[in-house]
C-alpha cells in the first residue's frame, strides 16, 4: 500500500521533479517507509511506500524494467501475484523482485490492458511504455485505491489523494455545482470523473485509460457485472447459496492475508466484521489483533459496541484493543480529520476510522475489514421497500436523497443551484440501465458500484492511510460480489435484511453477534451538533470564506443553528454537520 503521483506533459516541456516532490510531501502518510522519483522526459513519476510485501529495497518504487522497457507507481495489493508469477514465469519470464509490483509490469507486457482482469486486489497504477510513450492508468474494481486527476491543456497530473493536487498548484478551485447538488442530495457522494472542484476528476472504477503522447485518452471499462438470475442455478435453494457464499468469503479472507508483515482486524462487533475474525481463527490464525473503538454517549444515545465486539474477541481469544475516545479527544482530532480526507466525506465514523487508524497503526500495518457487506448482500433498510417497487427511481429518492430537489432553492443561494434535478437524473440514468433483474438488483448495483466506492470505501481508505495503515476489504472480492448480484433478492434481504450472509455466520460465529439488532458505527456528539460541536460549525459557516462563497441561504443556517438535533436526514445524519462538513472541508484544504 502506497501513495503515488506524478506528472505528464503535453507541450513539450520536461516534467517538473519539483512539482512531483510537492505533491509526495503531501502522501508520507501513506507510504512512510520509502520515496522515489523517476524521470522519463515529458513524464515524471512519483512513490511513497508502506513496507507490506517484498520488503526489500529490489521492491522499491517507482520500479523500472529496462529488459521490457516499461516503468510503473503502483498503489494496492495485488492477492494473487503468486499464481500469476507462477504463469508468467512458465512464459519465460524471469523477476528480480518477490513482491506484486513487478507483476503487473510482466503482467501488461504479457496480456496487454486484459492484465487487469486476471488480478485479484484493489489497485491503482500508472505505467509508462519506453517504447511507444503512451502512459497507462487503471484503478480497482470497486474503486478502493483512489486516483485524482488535474488536467489542462499543457499537463496532467495525478495522484492518489486530492490534496497533493492543491499542493502542486495550477488546480481550478471554483465549486462544481452538478457536485454540489450530488453533496445535498445523494448523501454527500460525488460520483466519478467529479470532485466537488470543477478542476479535478477521478478515474472511474473498473476503468483502464491509455494516454497517447499526443494526449489523447482511451478508457475501457473492464468489469460490469449482472445482477441478473442465472438459469443455470436457478434449482438451488437457500442452503446452497448460504454454502456457496460462505466457501467464497472463506477464499476472500484467505487471499487477503497475504502480507510479508501481520495481519488484524478492524472488529465493529458486528456480523461482518465479526465473521472476518470467525473465519480466520478456523483457517488457523492464532495471536490475531483485533481493534475496536467507542465514544462517549450524547442524547441518550450510546456510543459503543464493546459489548459485541469484546464478545467475538473472548470468543476467539484475540489480542483485543478498544479505543476509547473522550469529547475533548474527538473534538482535538477533527482537524486532522479533515486533513485526511480527499474530498468532504459527511459520514460521523470518519473520525472514529481516523482514531482507530491512529492506534492500530502503533500495533500493525495491514488490517480486515467489514465494509461492503451491505451493499453486496441488502442490509440496509432501504431495500425491502423497493421489492415491489412500480417506481424504482422515486421510491429509492424518498429512502436514501438528503432532501429532494425543490427543497435545494431554500437552503442554496441562487446562483449555486441547478435547473435540472441533477442527482436524480445520475440515479435514472444508472436504475434503467440494462442489467438488473429487478428494482432491488437495480438499487444493490447503483449502491454498490457508485455510493459504495464514494463512501464507506473512501472513508477507510483515507483514515486508515493518514497513519501508513492498509485497510483490505475481502467482502468486496470481485468473485464474491458476481456469485451475490446472482442471488435471488429474496435471499438477501429476509431477516432483515442480509439473510444469506447471516445464515454463512451462523456456521462460524456466536448467534447473540448476528441476531442483535444492526448497529453502525456511532459518534452521537456529531449526530447532535450541539456545544463546543456548534459553535466550530458556526464559526467556519460565518468566517469570511464562507460569506464569499456564499453557497447557502441565511435564513436556512440561521434555521439550522436554531435547533440542530431537530433536522436529520433520512438517513440519519445531522443536515448542519453536512453543510458545515462542507466549509470545513474547503477551508482546511486553503480553498
Amino acid at each position: 500500500m502506497c501513495g503515488i503521483c506524478g506528472e505528464l506533459r503535453f507541450d513539450g516541456a520536461a516534467a517538473s521533479p519539483e512539482t512531483v516532490s510537492k505533491m509526495m510531501g503531501c502522501l508520507v502518510g501513506r507510504g512512510p517507509d520509502g520515496a522515489g522519483v523517476v524521470l522519463h522526459g515529458n513524464l515524471a513519476l512519483g512513490h511513497r511506500r508502506l513496507k507490506v510485501i517484498d520488503l526489500s529495497d529490489k521492491a522499491r518504487q517507482p520500479m523500472d524494467d529496462p529488459a521490457l522497457g516499461l516503468t510503473i507507481c503502483f498503489n494496492g495489493c495485488i492477492y494473487n501475484y503468486p499464481e500469476l508469477r507462477g504463469e508468467l514465469e512458465a512464459k519465460g519470464y524471469s523477476f528480480f523482485s518477490t513482491g506484486d509490483t513487478e507483476v503487473i509490469l510482466k503482467a501488461w507486457h504479457a496480456w496487454g490492458d486484459k492484465c487487469v482482469e486476471r488480478f485479484h486486489g484493489m489497485f491503482a497504477f500508472v505505467l509508462h511504455e519506453r517504447e511507444t510513450g503512451r502512459v497507462v492508468m487503471a484503478r480497482d474494481r470497486f474503486g478502493i485505491k483512489p486516483l485524482y486527476l488535474s488536467e489542462t491543456p499543457q499537463a496532467l497530473r495525478f495522484a492518489s489523494a486530492l490534496p497533493a493536487l492543491l499542493a502542486a498548484g495550477d488546480v481550478g478551485t471554483s465549486i462544481d455545482r452538478v457536485a454540489l447538488h450530488h453533496y445535498m442530495t445523494f448523501h454527500s457522494i460525488v460520483p466519478p470523473p467529479r470532485t466537488i472542484l470543477n478542476g479535478v476528476k477521478k478515474l472511474p472504477p473498473a476503468t483502464i485509460r491509455v494516454i497517447e503522447t499526443d494526449g489523447t485518452k482511451h478508457d475501457r471499462v473492464y468489469w460490469n457485472p449482472p445482477y441478473e438470475r442465472d438459469p443455470e442455478l436457478a434449482s438451488l435453494g437457500a442452503e446452497e447459496w448460504r454454502d456457496r457464499v460462505l466457501d467464497a468469503l472463506r477464499l476472500a479472507v484467505k487471499r487477503r492475508m497475504v502480507a510479508d508483515v501481520p495481519v488484524g482486524v478492524l472488529l465493529s462487533g458486528g456480523v461482518d466484521s465479526s465473521l472476518i475474525v470467525g473465519l480466520l481463527a478456523e483457517a488457523g490464525q492464532h495471536g490475531l489483533m483485533t481493534f475496536s473503538v467507542g465514544f462517549e454517549e450524547a442524547n441518550g444515545e450510546k456510543g459503543d459496541e464493546f459489548v459485541y465486539s469484546d464478545l467475538i474477541a473472548a470468543h476467539y481469544g484475540t489480542d483485543h484493543h478498544k479505543i476509547f475516545v473522550p469529547t475533548d479527544k474527538l473534538m482535538e482530532s477533527l482537524p486532522g480529520t479533515f486533513q485526511a480526507m480527499s474530498e468532504p466525506m459527511v459520514s460521523y465514523d470518519n473520525v472514529g476510522f481516523y482514531l482507530l487508524s491512529k492506534e492500530v497503526s502503533k500495533h500493525i500495518k495491514v488490517v480486515q475489514s467489514g465494509q461492503g457487506a451491505d451493499e453486496v448482500f441488502g442490509g440496509y433498510h432501504w431495500y425491502p421497500p423497493l421489492m415491489n417497487s412500480n417506481d424504482v427511481v422515486s421510491d429509492y429518492a424518498d429512502v436514501f436523497f438528503d432532501r429532494p430537489h425543490e427543497r435545494m432553492k431554500d437552503q442554496l443561494a441562487p446562483e449555486w443551484q441547478t435547473e435540472e434535478d441533477v442527482s436524480r437524473a445520475f440515479v435514472a440514468e444508472h436504475m434503467n440501465r440494462p442489467g438488473a433483474d429487478t428494482p432491488v438488483d437495480a438499487a444493490l448495483r447503483l449502491d454498490s458500484s457508485v455510493m459504495l466506492v464514494d463512501d464507506p470505501v473512501k472513508r477507510v481508505d483515507n483514515m486508515t492511510m493518514a497513519w501508513g495503515l492498509e485497510a483490505r476489504v475481502p467482502f468486496l472480492d470481485h468473485e464474491l460480489v458476481e456469485l451475490a448480484a446472482r442471488i435471488p433478492p429474496e435471499e438477501k434481504l429476509k431477516g432483515g435484511g442480509k439473510g444469506v450472509l447471516k445464515d454463512a455466520a451462523r456456521q462460524v460465529i456466536p448467534s447473540e453477534v448476528i441476531d442483535r439488532k444492526k448497529g453502525y458505527f456511532p459518534v452521537p456528539q456529531l449526530k447532535y451538533v450541539d456545544g463546543p460541536y456548534l459553535e466550530m460549525v458556526r464559526d467556519a459557516l460565518s468566517s469570511q470564506s464562507a460569506r464569499e462563497r456564499g453557497l447557502f441561504r441565511q435564513e436556512y443556517l440561521d434555521m439550522l443553528y436554531a435547533a440542530p438535533s431537530e433536522h436529520i436526514t433520512p438517513l440519519r445524519g445531522s443536515a448542519l454537520w453536512q453543510v458545515g462538513l462542507l466549509e470545513l472541508w474547503l477551508q482546511t484544504h486553503g480553498i
